[in-house]
């Protein structure tokens, strides 16, 4: 992934546009990174991606809930 400083990404900003459509570009503000730039088709994909992982996450549990393999909230989060 490509690496831009806040400072060029603003210089540069129509560059930046270009590059994000072929690939995620990253920009970083002093010295830390900070956002991720991509193009819009890339982001739909990821959302989906997102969502479906969440409905399987759902399916999961309510399949678990049916069965009885339930764990109580104490030994949940004392797993974390």
């Amino acid at each position: 992934m490509h690496t831009l400083t806040a400072n060029d990404a603003k210089r540069n900003f129509g560059e930046l546009l270009l590059s994000a459509q072929r690939e995620p570009v990253k920009i970083s503000k002093n010295s830390k990174d900070a956002v991720v730039v991509m193009s819009i088709k890339d982001y739909q994909e990821l959302e989906t991606m997102k969502a479906d992982y969440l409905k399987h996450c759902f399916e999961s549990a309510k399949v678990d809930l049916a069965s009885g393999d339930l764990v109580d909230g104490e030994t949940f989060l004392s797993s974390l």
